[in-house]
């Protein structure tokens, strides 16, 4: 995802309702979040579909390291040659 240009991609709900297809083909060209405020406060972000996803998927990658990383601190971890040992016998099956 791109980063944020503050004079561009801050827009107020009200001028977002009159232009949302210009809005829409704006973050999907520039790869930029839109973020939209009501009574001058940020309330929702618009973000292209494909870096949603992106997104997503780097949540999931992170939760699972955060899991491994939880589980190795209590113990539950194994070392590196009774994982290969693991994997081997699951791949010759």
């Amino acid at each position: 995802m791109q980063r944020l240009k503050i004079n561009q991609d801050i827009k107020p709900l009200s001028e977002v309702r009159i232009g949302i297809a210009n809005f829409i083909k704006q973050v999907h060209n520039t790869k930029r979040p839109l973020i939209i405020t009501q009574h001058g406060k940020s309330v929702a972000v618009l973000i292209d579909a494909d870096e949603y996803e992106s997104m997503q998927e780097k949540i999931e990658l992170l939760t699972d390291v955060q899991t491994s990383l939880n589980q190795l601190e209590k113990g539950e971890g194994i070392d590196h040659e009774d994982a290969r040992e693991k994997v081997l016998k699951r791949v010759f099956k």
